[in-house]
Order: structure tokens, then sequence, then C-alpha cells
């Protein structure tokens, strides 16, 4: 990986998380909220929100972000990216202020919620005003909440580019633009709309761009629009989630994968299961097949209306059902803390997905488990799988109820 010349490498190490960090400077990671020089009301959000010490990359990176600098940060799913988020734009508002000062983007509605939930727990007790700006809600209600005022706005690239264009969301304020699941923002999809949203931001604005897969050519990209970055990158042969036991199920017909998830039920409601399917019309057959076969599951994917996703959401985060079919829309961000096995159906199209989607299980360092099923066609991309991330996929064992 090129570094900036005459920069120091550090590598650093985090006993309690068995993770290296290299970064593209000597950075002391701070053991604590406190010697991070976290103001008071904000300190007393986060321990009521459950956090008691930092993760391994909120000690390295919340202070190069509270201090100004453009940084990349890359970290494993379940490590805490999205509350590092939320604890650096608190503690960088002036809440004398109504303007709009961070702006996150994301890829799914659902995450840049999830986001807008966290900064507002976290900002409790400082009134910070948070709005999630995304598609599939009332532009009413987006307009109402942005000219009312709000110190951090949360949402997709689409809504928030529109909400510009309206000049209903007004920019000159903002002085930070954070990218979450960058890899997947600068992808072809969104790129032409993050563009468009960057170009009415202020010049100076800082960027921090946040995923648990940078590859390169994304990594090159960020010459564009970023000044001097500061790398924080976890190595690849790291990523593949401590705790997280993988394994897969020879099918040899795509219709025995059916009966192979049936066989699995009783184990998948022992916790709260999420599987996942590569296209939506899978999703609704595999999801309408288990009902007829009078098993309960819920589905969730992309073309379903937002009301009808978040309701979803909040009955499995509830608890009140327990098996999730959906697509690669739920693989990134999504923090369900009970959720300890993933299933793929399918094998994921690309190799990042992969880590994506068994980072919903063993979330914080918890246990889990990811079943993969796999048809002869499949075993050269599990492999190349295993290879690109140093780990092994072993056979599923009989007693892998025993492992959740």
């Amino acid at each position: 990986m090129a570094k900036d010349a005459g920069k120091r490498t550090a590598t650093s190490y985090d006993a309690d998380e068995k993770i290296s960090f290299e970064t593209s400077e000597g950075i002391e990671p701070r053991a604590t909220f406190d010697a991070m020089g976290i103001r008071e009301d904000l300190l007393r959000g986060l321990y009521s929100y459950g956090f008691e010490k930092p993760s391994a990359i909120q000690q390295r990176a919340v202070v190069p972000i509270i201090s100004g600098r453009d940084v990349i940060a890359q970290a494993q799913s379940g490590t805490g990216k999205t509350s590092m988020i939320s604890l650096a734009l608190c503690q960088m508002l002036d809440t004398t202020s109504r303007e709009v000062q961070g702006l996150v983007l994301s890829p799914t509605r659902e995450l840049a919620v999830q986001t807008e939930k966290t900064a507002l727990s976290l900002g409790n007790f400082m009134n910070v005003q948070v709005h999630a700006c995304i598609g599939g809600r009332s532009i009413g209600d987006d307009i109402r909440k942005l000219d009312y005022g709000c110190h951090i706005v949360s949402g997709t690239p689409g809504r928030v580019f529109d909400m510009i264009k309206r000049r209903n969301l007004r920019t000159r304020g903002i002085k930070i633009l954070v990218l979450d699941e960058a890899d997947e923002m600068l992808n072809k999809g969104f790129k032409e709309q993050i563009y468009d949203v960057y170009r009415y931001l202020p010049p100076e604005t800082q960027v921090v761009l946040v995923s648990a897969t940078l590859p390169n050519e994304v990594l090159e990209m960020t010459s564009k629009f970023m000044t001097d970055p500061m790398r924080i990158l976890v190595k690849r042969d790291e990523l593949t989630l401590e705790g997280i036991k993988q394994f897969f199920v020879a099918v040899e017909r795509e219709e025995w994968k059916f009966d192979t998830l049936c066989d699995l039920y009783d184990t998948l409601t022992i916790t709260q299961a999420v599987i996942f399917c590569n296209t939506k019309k899978k999703v609704d057959w595999l999801t309408e097949k288990m009902r007829q076969n009078n098993f309960t599951v819920s589905a969730m994917h992309g073309d379903m209306p937002q009301k009808e996703r978040e309701e979803i959401m909040n009955e499995f985060r509830g608890g009140t059902t327990r098996v999730l079919i959906t697509t690669d829309v739920w693989a990134r961000g999504i923090d369900v803390q009970q959720v300890s096995l993933v299933i793929n159906y399918d094998l994921p199209g690309n190799r990042e997905n992969y880590i994506h989607r068994i980072g919903r299980s063993g979330r914080y360092g918890r246990k889990g488990v990811a079943i993969n099923f796999v048809k002869a066609d499949d075993v050269r991309a599990l492999r190349d799988i295993e290879q690109y991330y140093s780990t092994q996929i072993d056979e599923m064992p009989m007693n892998v109820a025993d492992l959740i």
C-alpha cells in the first residue's frame, strides 16, 4: 500500500481486540473517553448510552477527527464506527447555532436512520438536533425539520441533494462531511450524487471516510476531495472478525438449499438470524415458501415501501421476529445486538460484501456463526474468499447449535 512520502508509519496493537492498526502517522491511542477531552454533557450521553471505554478504532480516530484532520478510518464491522462518527460530530458542534454543521451520507436509509438515532442518544444532554433525510419519507417533513434548524443531517445522497437544491438544506455552516460505508458510496451508483453534494459544500469542509472495506481504487479516488488525509487502516487478514465461526454446507442442487434451511430453522430461532439472498425476487420467493411451510419469517428489501421497511426493522430489533430474510441492503452497518447467526443462502456477488454480511453477527466482540450454502459452482468463490481474507471456512458440524 503506497504511503505518502516521508510519512512515518506506526503499527499499534490493541491487546483487548487483537487488531493491529496501520496509520500514516504515529497516533497515540486514547484509552478512555476522558483522555480525548470530550465535553462533559457528551460524556454523560456516552455513559448513559452504555459505553464504558472506546473501541480500538475509536481510540485512534476520534481525536484526529475532532482536531479537524481529514481521516480515512477502516475497521471491522461491529467495532463502533457509527458511534465514533456520532461522538466526533457531537463534540465538534456549536449548539448555540441552529445551522447544519455536520453531514453524514450513507448508502441505505436504514443506516442513515441508525446514525441519526445514535447521534440523538449520545447528544441527549447537549440538546443536539439531528435529522435523517432519506428517500421514501415525506418531503414536507424534511422541509419543516430543516427550516426549524438542526445541527447534524444524516441522509442518503439523493434526498440530501434534493434538499440542497431546494435550498431547505443550507450548506454554508457545514464543517464536516462523513461518508459512511465509503467504498459503497464511491461506487458507480452513488459517485455522481456524492460529487453533486460535495460541490455545494464550503471549500474548507473536512472530509472523513469510514468503512470496513476500502479497496485500493477507492483510496486512490480520495485525492480528488481530501487534503492530506490521515489513514487508519486495519490489515486485511485481520478483517474477518474475531469470534465469528464460519462454516459451509455443500448442497448439490439449488432446490436442496431450502430443505437445508428448514432443517436449520430450530437452530435459527435459538437466537436471531439474518438470511441473505442475492436478489429481491429470491427474498420474496424464499419468504413465501418458508411461510407456506409454516415457518415464521420476516423479509426486507429495497423495493418495499419505506414505512414497511421501518416496521420490519422495529419488529426485528424488538425481537418479535427472529428470522429476517433480506438482500445486501441489510449487509452494511445495520446493528441488531441479538443477531448471532448469519446464513448466506446465496454467496455474495463480491468479496467485500462477504465481510459486511457476516459482520451482522458477533457485534462488539460477541460470538457469532456464519453458514454458507455452497453449490459445486460456488466452491471457487468460497476458496477465493478464504484466500483473500486469510481465513478458514470449515464444513458445518452436526452440533452447530451448541456454538451459538
